[in-house]
């Protein structure tokens, strides 16, 4: 499944981002020390958009525990990348994923972890859910919003073309 992955940190400098491979990366754990090392003590914010079809975020400050955010829930049974980063949220109990899912059958997406991740950076948690459940909105289209309220779209537009 294509994937992007981007790491962008805040510090007393301003903002800088890398792209991530997450090939390497076993666990939660392993994945929150390499986005210590970005950050170098800062805050780093953490996004993954794969296949257009939901959006992670995991946010890291300092020493603090993670805090996890994933647009769609059912990804979490779809993708080994929404699983290793949603390792503490359980997924939803009532999924059945078939390859003949009709609509009627599959569950509607619902967020999951903590959806004040992006708040101090000026999306309340009701803005984000509310950009989540947004008809024909993508995940690149949610990470250039939470980016442009937080004065790093510059540093993302130039990961991305990177």
């Amino acid at each position: 499944m294509p994937y992007f992955a981007v790491a962008l940190a805040q510090s007393t400098g301003g903002w800088h981002g890398q792209e991530v491979d997450l090939d390497g990366v076993e666990d939660l754990d392993s994945l929150v020390e390499m986005l210590r090392d970005i950050a170098d003590g800062g805050t780093v914010l953490f996004f993954l958009e794969e296949d257009d079809e939901y959006l992670a975020v995991v946010r890291v400050d300092g020493d603090s525990d993670p805090r996890t955010f994933i647009s769609d829930d059912r990804a979490i049974f779809t993708s080994a990348h929404a699983a290793l980063l949603m390792e503490d949220v359980a997924p939803p109990e009532d999924v059945e994923l078939d390859d003949d899912d009709d609509e009627g059958t599959r569950p509607d997406a619902e967020v999951a972890g903590d959806a004040d991740i992006v708040a101090s950076y000026g999306i309340s948690s009701d803005r984000l859910v509310e950009l989540c459940a947004t008809e024909g909105m993508l995940p690149a289209d949610i990470v250039t919003a939470i980016c442009e309220k937080a004065g790093c779209a510059d540093v993302l537009d130039e990961t991305r073309e990177g």
